[in-house]
């Protein structure tokens, strides 16, 4: 009786004990382990993934202790620390000591890419392949056949090579890199340290990032390890799509810090298909220089929520100008896309076919304006301009008149010459800018001449005065001026009334 008794208290222990057991036991869930599919993409496609080797011709610095010398190992490398003291070693001799040799050296570079069409056609980096006097395909077996240059596009950092395959070959198919989100998982196949084909795995860490290394920058971020020489590499998603072209992390070690960048495939297809067909890159162009809206922008200019791109100035040569655009407009939509910021519209202008005639949706005033624009072709050798900052130049003083934290004069032949102003260049001239001030702030500085104020032209100090004053009775918080520079190119600023 005291038997049974004990075993009956005994069992529900014995009973939790097992059940603890078996769900330690349990397999994980296989989310857990990432998707089953990895392993399925990387056979499918790993042949498309080939190697690109790269060699040039540089002049050895004085002394032979250049690294231009050796061959480029990617720093961080397992093999640098060997070929670092082999060639030091070897230098002028027995004993890495004698004469200087400054004969041209060859040098050597490892990157990766992918093949688009069976007929050989290969895309990677440009920086890959750039000042290359030879460029050597290697294929995932080992077969190393020479390739050709067809065309590069600096501004994408994406470069095609032509080659003769040897035999059919396993093609990269483009897959919809909008439809990419948060989260999916994406395979890695590239190049790193000189390794040959290596695969890693991660997801979308973010997308439409902009890390300031081209014009038209919308980069998605990913936590998968992209090590130096995956540049030019794929990026997949889980259907064996290519989504993605890897482009360089820097980081102190030289190894993944697990942020990783790529250039979407939306991008890729457009710029090879226009590299394979000319040569170069045929973008369009509107003809606008733009700029943010920032809240007070859009304060001052009636626009609710803050967006869209602001146009200060317009080509007088360019295709905006007949469309009837002005500065001071805000183009909140380009051929049927929302522009959100300045980045989204250079962007889809460059995307667009020259020639096309596109709808362009502006806010002028408060108001919305449909504008039709027949896009140019923008040229290699057209850049961004920025205002240039001119420095204080001591100087006697002319009358001036005080107003936002800022000195202001009628502009006069004497000024004109002093600052190097155009004649063309009409306003007041800014002579000074009290420190502290928001105007100093929003880096205006003497020489810069107000053209308007709160969309309205000015000829002296006083007319800015009273602008300003009436815009504070109205119970303005800020105060939009259209700024130029002695070039006569222009701005706009935004400066606080309280």
């Amino acid at each position: 009786m005291t038997a049974t008794l004990a075993l009956s208290r005994l069992r529900p222990i014995v009973t939790a004990a097992v059940f603890a057991v078996g769900w330690a036991l349990a397999p994980a869930p296989a989310s857990a382990r990432g998707p089953e599919g990895i392993a399925d993409v990387a056979e499918k496609v790993i042949d498309a993934v080939v190697n690109i080797s790269t060699s040039q011709t540089v002049e050895a610095k004085g002394g032979g202790e250049g690294r231009g010398a050796n061959p480029q190992v990617p720093p961080g490398s397992p093999f640098e620390e060997f070929f670092d003291d082999f060639f030091k070693n070897r230098r002028g001799g027995p004993g890495g000591r004698g004469g200087a040799d400054n004969s041209p050296r060859r040098t050597n570079s490892l990157g990766s890419g992918f093949i688009v069409d069976d007929s050989g056609v290969v895309v990677t980096n440009n920086h890959v392949i750039a000042d290359a006097d030879e460029i050597n395909v290697i294929m995932n077996d080992g077969t190393k056949i020479k390739a050709e240059l067809v065309g590069v596009d600096k501004k994408t950092d994406l470069a095609v090579l032509k080659f003769k395959p040897p035999r059919p070959l396993t093609v990269v198919k483009f897959g919809d890199s909008d439809k990419l989100r948060l989260g999916d998982w994406v395979v890695a196949i590239g190049n790193p340290f000189s390794l040959g084909g290596t695969v890693t795995a991660g997801i979308v860490s973010a997308k439409n990032r902009d890390i300031s290394s081209g014009p038209y920058d919308s980069y998605i971020q990913t936590d998968a390890a992209i090590n130096r020489g995956n540049s030019g590499g794929p990026l997949f998603n889980l259907d064996g799509e290519m989504i993605r072209v890897l482009t360089p992390m820097t980081s102190p070690s030289g190894g993944s810090i697990g942020i990783g960048f790529a250039v979407p495939s939306k991008t890729v297809a457009g710029v090879v298909d226009q590299l394979r067909q000319f040569g170069e890159l045929r973008r369009g162009w509107l003809g606008v220089r733009i700029q943010g809206v920032t809240d007070e922008i859009a304060e001052s200019l009636n626009i609710k929520p803050a967006r869209g791109a602001l146009v200060a100035g317009v080509d007088d040569k360019g295709p905006a100008k007949p469309a009837g655009i002005e500065p001071g407009d805000v183009v909140v939509k380009f051929d049927g896309h929302d522009i959100k910021e300045p980045k989204d519209l250079s962007r889809i202008v460059a995307d667009t076919a020259v020639g096309k005639e596109v709808d362009v949706i502006v806010i002028r005033k408060g108001q919305e304006q449909t504008l039709k624009v027949k896009l140019g072709r923008l040229e290699d050798n057209e850049k961004v301009q920025q205002a240039a900052i001119k420095k204080d130049e001591p100087a006697e003083k002319p009358q001036t008149q005080k107003a936002l934290g800022l000195d202001l004069a009628a502009l006069s032949k004497d000024l004109r010459t002093r600052y190097k102003i155009k004649d063309s260049v009409k306003g007041v001239i800014v002579t000074g800018v009290d420190q502290g001030s928001d105007a100093a702030e929003k880096r205006l500085s003497a020489g810069d001449v107000i053209v308007e104020v709160a969309q309205e032209a000015v000829t002296s100090g006083a007319d800015i005065k009273k602008r300003v004053d009436q815009l504070k009775k109205d119970g303005k918080k800020s105060v939009l001026l259209l700024v130029s520079n002695a070039d006569g190119e222009l701005r706009f600023v935004a400066l606080s009334l309280q």
